[in-house]
């Protein structure tokens, strides 16, 4: 039985299939017409699984942000980024990246020519989390953490394990700094494990599942790979159980809410639909800088 104190689930939404960046598919539960943000959250999309061809891998040209943060987090494939501050990394499977935008920054995330030639299993997953007022304009900034530096723990049973990418779980606390009070930890449960895992009082706190089928809340609300489990804030804690005989994962993620008005368009998120013509206006004006040139003819 779960806990009396464990938070009800609200609502279960199911990730819609649409096309991001220079065309490869993502399931996103939100925002769609279903539910606009999640207050601080603003977007989720999961890149696949899937499996590509040698030749056939995309990903996201040159293109701007201001506002807000990107969080990249990937399971399998490689990615490689660039922007307009002169930064450039790689990502591999299990890496996370954690970029601020703030101000502006116009940066792109391809998949590395490794992966490019080769092909291969592609999966990962990109969060955007609001920023307050007083942070929009902050210079922008990366946070990056291989596979090795992300901490992990597990349960003393050893039938739940976790990895903190943001906040506190199993008494173990993340290596990323956030300028919005968060968590983002991915936990794996093995046959007949159950979570009792307590949450901020003052967080919008929401699962999603990655793969196989979980048991959430008081109720035991069933959910499964895709789908987006929205917890209520009446409690201390949220539940899942694996009843299967298989392993499931899913993300955990809570914030707490910002509560400013939202005004969005496209890759920019402010607070005024001023402030976001200023953003449109910086952006076409290349302030915002732009990604330096490379190779033989830069």
């Amino acid at each position: 039985m779960s806990t009396p104190h464990a938070r009800p689930v609200a609502r279960v939404f199911t990730a819609a299939q649409t096309q991001e960046g220079a065309g490869f598919h993502v399931n996103r539960p939100f925002p769609t017409r279903m539910l606009m943000d999640f207050d601080p959250f603003l977007l989720l999309d999961e890149m696949g699984p899937m499996q590509v061809a040698p030749g056939n891998a995309k990903g996201a040209p040159d293109h701007p942000h201001r506002g807000f943060e990107t969080v990249t987090y990937l399971l399998a494939g490689e990615m490689e980024h660039r922007d307009s501050q002169g930064h450039a990394g790689k990502l591999t499977p299990g890496d996370v990246q954690w970029m601020t935008a703030g101000a502006g920054v116009i940066h792109s995330e391809m998949p590395s020519q490794a992966f490019q030639a080769r092909g291969g299993e592609m999966h990962g997953f990109q969060l955007w989390v609001n920023l307050p007022s007083v942070d929009k304009m902050m210079t922008p900034r990366y946070q990056e953490l291989p596979a090795a530096r992300i901490p992990s723990a597990s349960s003393e049973d050893g039938k739940v394990s976790v990895r903190v990418i943001a906040g506190e779980a199993l008494g173990t606390h993340a290596a990323i700094e956030t300028r919005t009070p968060i968590l983002y930890q991915h936990f794996t449960l093995e046959p007949q494990a159950l979570l009792d895992h307590a949450v901020p009082a003052d967080f919008n706190v929401f699962a999603y599942v990655i793969d196989g089928e979980g048991r959430f809340g008081p109720e035991t609300t069933s959910a499964k790979a895709h789908q987006m489990v929205i917890f209520g804030n009446d409690g201390q804690s949220v539940t899942v159980r694996n009843d299967s005989d298989t392993s499931m994962s899913f993300l955990l993620i809570g914030g707490k809410p910002i509560g400013e008005p939202v005004a969005r368009y496209g890759p920019f998120v402010m607070n005024t639909e001023s402030e976001i013509r200023q953003a449109i206006l910086d952006f076409q004006a290349g302030r915002m800088g732009r990604i330096p040139a490379t190779g033989p003819n830069a």
